[in-house]
């Protein structure tokens, strides 16, 4: 692994590598009832297996997945690359939304305690698993009163050994603060990329040492610098010609021109000292504070190195943060470095 300390998975004290995998593109196609696409197009279980075992021999010890990416089918190929070293492994999956595994179709939600045992149950058998080491809440919002019912069966889940720990996947800082004071929870998964951050979720998890697990770290591949005004993405792929409306980096199929804009402004500021833009995206969020993991997500063997090979790098310093804030308008924030 590269020159930076691992971090720590919140009140858990487990050292994971600084960054982790995100499996969502892994999992294939999928669609939603209304027939969008709610995958990243076909692919290739061979090379997603080489890919996490190159993962592994660089260093990488934490892999997040979901129960509905591609119906089921991330969580049976991150189970059969990960046959051998389980045990060195942090896993993480998510519950909550129901799928048809024979049609690869999403069919709701259902967070009820009987639905959250029985896809624990499926997750673990799909995993080659028997236990999960980080299991997330995949609802983007729910009421106070479910946040309490799911804490409940988590606690129970947790008490019988299925699962380590837990934590939810949302954006909204109100909810996951609360759900955050009245329950177990050491991580929050949230959107966190050099474009766009999110600082009430950051403080929460810096005030309650929790962590931060950060998705859409390159901005659904806009930051990955090889996406121009006239890129148009395939029809069936998440961003494509039917993408939905929370997608903001892509509209209709081509890369949103704004967010291309300010790309361009700091394209310099992320490939300094020799990185790619995809690894400057990763060391901006590594400096935003310590308690970052981001978890970009891969289809190939060499997106994976190019993704890992950021960690020899480690994050931006002080004044190219300062730099990119300048750049996109002052944000003015402190960071806590430290590597």
């Amino acid at each position: 692994m590269g020159k930076m300390n691992r971090r720590i998975l919140g009140k858990t004290g487990i050292k994971v590598s600084p960054l982790g995998l995100g499996c969502w593109a892994i999992g294939g196609p999928i669609s939603r009832e209304e027939g969008t696409e709610a995958g990243y197009g076909t692919v290739n279980d061979n090379e997603s297996i080489k890919a996490i075992n190159r993962a592994i021999d660089l260093g990488v010890n934490f892999f997040d997945t979901a129960d509905v990416y591609g119906a089921g089918h991330s969580e049976e190929i991150l189970g059969k690359a990960l046959e051998e070293d389980r045990d060195d492994i942090i896993i993480a999956t998510k519950f909550g939304n129901t799928f048809d595994e024979y049609h690869k179709k999403i069919t709701g939600t259902n967070i009820t305690p009987e639905y959250i045992r029985k896809a624990c149950e499926s997750s673990l058998k799909r995993l080659n698993t028997d236990y999960i080491d980080l299991y997330w809440l995949h609802c983007w919002s729910v009421s106070k009163e479910d946040l309490i019912s799911v804490r409940d069966t988590l606690d129970e889940l947790s008490s019988e050994g299925l699962i380590k720990s837990y934590g939810w996947s949302t954006d909204l800082s109100d909810l996951s603060e609360y759900f955050v004071k009245n329950s177990n929870c050491i991580a929050i998964q949230h959107e966190l990329n050099v474009l766009h951050d999110m600082n009430e979720i950051i403080n929460l998890c810096e005030k309650n040492n929790l962590a931060s697990v950060n998705r859409t770290v390159l901005a659904m591949g806009l930051l990955t610098g090889k996406y121009s005004a006239n890129s148009k993405l395939p029809d069936n792929d998440v961003r494509g010609i039917n993408a939905p409306d929370w997608l903001k980096y892509f509209k209709e199929g081509k890369p949103d021109p704004e967010w291309l804009g300010k790309l361009e402004k700091i394209k310099e500021v992320l490939m300094s000292d020799g990185r790619s833009m995809v690894q400057g995206a990763l060391s901006w969020n590594w400096a935003r504070s310590d308690k970052t993991i981001p978890i970009p997500g891969f289809k190939t063997l060499k997106q994976v190195e190019e993704n890992i090979q950021a960690m020899e790098f480690g994050p931006l310093n002080n004044d190219q943060m300062e730099e990119i804030d300048k750049i996109l308008g002052e944000r003015n924030f402190v960071y806590t470095m430290n590597e």
